[in-house]
């Protein structure tokens, strides 16, 4: 290695080459790395999903999804498996466990439903998939004054012309319904005809077809022979002949129906601010980039609206904004530390000195790029936030490596010589120092839950850009310092260089030395203090007062409100709720904007949604850019939330913005007893109401619709009817028979028969049902059959097997700490529940859930994670017990993590830890250079007390450099006052006050440290031998000077 180096110092030209090469492959990296707003990983959810037309979820639940969650039990790799079983459907989702290979699991799953010896009749076959990872990237409206038809025309254009750009690949339309051609009958007409609905349909899929009916073979020429009278539209059934009466009269399907192109009955419209709409949503993959997208999408709306003069598109959401955000945040802070580093660096070094150090941020930036490009690893913000992490540290290596090569200049070596021996003086301990960083940084590639799919990107970054910087430390900065005009006889320093090394010195000499030499004598008073202020802290966390949270709020540009209501609510009753609320929200914007100084709206748009249901619904508020709006997305949200008041007809009402950890309290009950079940949701409920910090509290057990159930008199079954008959007939008059699937275009149209509107529009209407008999006699239905009315179920939902039911709830204020109010709900409310309902067992989804899971996985993976950094650090000292000192130091750093958060107003989160393990990373780093230095002194002075003593005294400038340059680094970011910058300042905090704190502990806790483990081994010894021992002679780096020169003498 000392070869390799002094080949660079010698031959400068082969670390420009190197520099050179890493700015050209490290910009084109950049330009090629795919860029996303959350890490996208490989997805590890399942889906099975079953169509069963017609039946309801108690069907659903025991014919099928019962059935195959059996059947599931014994496939190996599955986490959990949830359900949800409704009217005509049931999806059974599955996770999987993250050691093992998704396409494994989905043909294990595949194979597992095969195995299933039959299903209900009727049910279609189930469609088991992984489903595909994606994210969001941007969406739009198409709007105009023209029909919905014609709307949807133009929504599949731009669809067509979007999927043509190389690089988008995943669009969906909403908006409108599907199509359908019904063939509506009238009863009366079929009494008259004696016709029944199976003669009906028969006779269309008969007529309305396409055959080929084989070949001609003629001597010259082959013919075909084709039959071709099918439909494709409502006006090609008209004509249909379906029955031909005795007196030779034809009836045609146009005299007993009535044909109609239509929407489906289910639901499916949008308005945007208040017009007509069909919204346009385009995702990326894995492979594909959001800013390419987002950019593509938006100079087609351009485009598209230059072109057209009817139809106009409105942007709805973007999904690049903050991601765009974060990148000019990053830049602009990036920028303001490097220069704050370079002039401190300047200060208390040599002007070109400090350029050459600092030069290692875009050098190590530029190498991450490169290996970043070829990875999996995306630009988003995660990884950005591991980049902004980084910028206080980089240059870490770098102050040592350049601070020690200016020392051996000043100690009267050659430029060369200083540059090969500082270098190789301090490289062991600084590579000791990356790979303890780089180890602890590890930890994240090990997490599960939700963290575990996003930490990695950031710990890839980190890792990556401190081994170029170690490259860049070891190979590249010693050439650049040897030859440099910094060690030059005739440099000279300035005013201003002068008067800082004045300072630095007077702090030294005249400061840290005595006090230093005091807490070496006076070592219990001195570490006292540490362990009172870490005391103080643990207290000050426990206590509330330093806050915890589990992920911080994060700032976004829309709100979106959930309605449900009553299941069997009307569309038009649900739309009109959703249109007071757009109502509100507009209101609420006319009173913020009044009170701005500028004037301008904090609402943009408003996007209404019905559907998928008749009872349920959205509405989405697209807000002013945040940097502009100056004004949290809660507030706004809270403010509507007031303005809208109580619905109390409303069986849910939510106003928020999701989150990619779930709700902050999300609790599932689980058991078999149903009644006691639901009692246990309505107690859980209730006690969640009464707590101020809570808001929308709500759960997915939903009432049904009132249900007509039938139940036969003994006279059907005197004419031989059965409840299937007497069901089939209803089913078919009121919900419809399918008779057909036609392609037409891109969609796929159902051909329904039914009874019209009129006829199925009231009960009296079925009560007057005409059923038949297998004889062919007409019977009206209330003669053969009694119904009640009762409430049925909207969904069944199974958890792992059990029938579960979720309350979930939302903050009030999102930046309050929701670890505080859980830690009150399992403590407190939770028991009192399960006391009551003992059938009833509980778990913790949304965010406790992926807590938990990332908690139990760090408990696993810490342990190992800090058994490694041990290794590579006693490897380094050749001692455990200096080892172990340097990880005692560690926790005291905690102090000023805890009151840094405390004076900035932020609760100690996720975030926090991400900077919590770089402060680790640079403890470590200067801990390793003091303890070496020690070592290396006490072989040179044979005074161990001195050695302590003078080792602090030929740190300080270093280790001091390193705190002021990591501060700096991030002081910008910590007193940044945009929103964007929020989300990312609690890992500021975390890093630049704990190294604050650290500095102090590192120049004199760890010497006064080293000073008690000196005696207490001294002591030790003494009472093992009997003789008293010099303070040297128990000193591991005076044992192997010792070994050293025994070896020379026997030589």
């Amino acid at each position: 290695m000392r070869n390799l180096i002094a080949y660079f110092i010698k031959y400068p030209v082969a670390g420009n080459t190197l520099m050179v090469l890493i700015f050209i492959f490290g910009y084109f990296g950049l330009q090629s790395w795919k860029k996303n707003f959350f890490p996208v990983s490989e997805s590890r959810i399942l889906q099975i999903e079953t169509v069963y037309p017609g039946s309801s979820p108690e069907e659903i639940e025991k014919g099928i999804v019962l059935k195959i969650e059996d059947n599931l039990r014994g496939v190996t790799g599955i986490e959990q498996i949830s359900s949800v079983s409704q009217e005509n459907s049931g999806v059974i989702t599955i996770e999987v466990e993250r050691s093992y290979n998704t396409d494994l699991v989905l043909q294990d799953v595949k194979n597992a439903v095969d195995r299933i010896p039959s299903f209900p009749d009727g049910m279609e076959p189930p469609v088991i998939y992984k489903k595909e990872s994606r994210n969001f990237a941007i969406s739009f409206s198409l709007s105009g004054d023209v029909s919905l038809t014609t709307l949807k025309k133009f929504a599949q254009k731009a669809e067509s012309d979007l999927l043509a750009i190389d690089g988008i690949s995943k669009i969906a339309l909403s908006g409108y319904p599907d199509e359908e051609i019904e063939i509506a009958l009238k009863e009366d007409a079929l009494r008259a005809y004696d016709l029944t609905f199976l003669e009906v349909s028969q006779k269309v899929q008969n007529a309305n077809l396409e055959v080929t009916g084989g070949k001609v073979r003629g001597d010259k020429e082959e013919l075909i022979i084709r039959a071709n009278t099918k439909g494709y539209y409502a006006d090609k059934f008209q004509n249909i002949v379906i029955k031909t009466t005795t007196d030779g009269r034809i009836v045609r399907l146009k005299d007993v129906a009535l044909v109609s192109d239509i929407w489906a009955e289910s639901p499916n419209r949008s308005h945007l601010n208040g017009q007509p709409s069909v919204i346009i949503e385009v995702s990326n993959t894995i492979e594909e980039d959001i800013l390419f997208v987002t950019e593509s999408v938006k100079e087609y709306m351009e485009k598209f609206n230059t072109e057209n003069s009817v139809v106009k598109t409105t942007l709805v959401r973007d999904g690049s904004t903050t991601l765009n955000e974060r990148i000019d945040l990053l830049v602009d802070n990036g920028i303001i530390g490097f220069v704050l580093v370079l002039l401190f660096l300047a200060f208390f070094l040599h002007i070109r000195l400090a350029f050459w150090v600092a030069l290692s941020i875009p050098i190590a930036f530029m190498g991450m790029f490169i290996v970043g490009a070829n990875s999996e690893v995306s630009i988003n913000v995660i990884s950005l936030f591991g980049m902004i992490l980084v910028i206080g540290i980089l240059v870490d290596d770098g102050i040592v490596i350049g601070e020690n090569i200016y020392k051996h200049y000043e100690d009267g070596k050659e430029p060369m010589q200083a540059a090969i021996d500082g270098t190789m003086q301090v490289l062991p301990a600084v590579f000791s120092a990356v790979l303890t960083t780089a180890i602890a940084f590890s930890t994240f590639f090990f997490l599960e839950g939700r963290l575990g799919e996003f930490a990695p990107d950031m710990a890839f970054v980190v890792i990556s850009t401190l081994a170029f910087s170690l490259v860049e430390g070891a190979f590249i900065l010693p050439a650049h310092v040897a030859h440099s005009k910094a060690l030059s006889k005739e440099a000279k320093k300035n005013k201003v260089e002068k008067a800082f090394d004045n300072i630095m010195s007077t702090l030294r000499d005249k400061y840290y030395g005595p006090f230093l030499r005091f807490a070496m004598k006076n070592w219990v008073l001195a570490l006292s203090v540490p362990i009172a202020l870490f005391i103080i802290t643990l207290g000050g966390i426990r206590g509330g007062i330093i806050k915890l949270t589990f992920f911080p709020f994060i700032e976004q540009d829309y709100i979106t409100v959930n309605l449900e209501m009553p299941s069997g609510t009307r569309e038009n009753i649900t739309e009109g709720y959703l249109e007071d609320i757009q109502a509100a929200a507009w209101r609420v914007n006319q009173k913020m904007s009044s009170e701005r100084a500028d004037g301008k709206d904090i609402v943009e748009n408003v996007l209404l949604k019905v559907g998928p249901g008749t009872n349920v619904g959205s509405v989405t508020i697209r807000l002013l850019g945040t940097e502009e709006r100056q004004m949290q997305s809660f507030l706004i949200s809270n403010a509507i939330r007031d303005e809208v008041g109580e619905v109390y007809e409303a069986e849910k009402l939510t106003f928020g913005i999701n989150t990619p950890f779930g709700k902050p309290v999300s609790v599932s009950l689980l058991g078999n007893d149903l009644a006691e079940l639901n009692l246990a949701k309505e107690e859980l409920k209730n006690k969640l109401k009464e707590l101020p910090a809570l808001k929308d509290v709500n759960d997915n057990d939903k009432k049904g619709a009132r249900e007509l159930r039938l139940k036969l008199k003994e006279k059907a079954y005197a004419m031989g009817l059965t409840m299937r008959d007497v069901v089939g007939q209803v089913r078919q008059g009121f919900f419809g028979f399918e008779v057909q699937r036609l392609q037409r275009g891109l969609d796929e149209v159902k051909v329904w028969v039914r009874y019209d509107l009129e006829d199925r529009g009231s009960v009296k209407r079925l009560e007057n049902m005409r059923i038949r008999t297998a004889s062919g006699m007409q019977v009206p239905l209330n003669e053969i059959a009694d119904y009640e009315i009762e409430r049925g179920i909207v969904a069944i939902n199974h958890l792992d097997g059990r029938r579960e039911v979720r309350i979930e709830a939302e903050l009030g204020d999102p930046t309050a700490s929701a670890s505080e109010i859980m830690a009150e709900v399992r403590a407190v409310i939770i028991p009192e529940v399960l006391a009551k309902y003992p059938s009833t067992s509980v778990t913790y989804e949304g965010q406790s859930k992926q807590q938990q899971k990332t908690a139990s996985s760090g408990k696993r993976v810490i342990p190992i994670i800090l058994l490694l950094m041990l290794a590579v650090i006693v490897l380094t000292f050749r001692s455990l017990w200096q080892a172990v000192l340097v990880f005692i130091c560690i926790p005291f750093a905690l102090i000023g993590v805890g009151w840094g958060h405390y004076f900035h107003g932020h609760a100690i989160s996720l975030l926090s830890m991400f900077g919590i393990i770089a402060l680790i990373g640079v403890m470590v780093n200067d801990s390793l250079v003091f303890v070496s230095r020690v070592n290396e002194l006490v072989k040179e002075y044979k005074d161990f007390d001195k050695a302590v003593f003078e080792a602090g005294r030929s740190r300080f400038r270093a280790i001091v450099l390193t705190s002021v340059t990591t501060v700096a680094g991030l002081g910008p970011l910590i007193f940044e006052t945009s929103f964007q910058a929020q989300f990312l300042i609690p890992m500021a905090i975390s890093v630049a006050y704990g190294m604050m704190i650290a500095t102090f502990i590192t120049l004199i806790a760890l010497p006064v440290f080293l000073v008690m483990l000196n005696r207490i081994k001294v002591g030790l010894n003494w009472l093992w031998t009997g003789k008293r021992p010099t303070n040297e002679e128990v000193e591991p780096a005076y044992i192997e000077l010792k070994s050293e020169q025994l070896e020379i003498d026997k030589k």
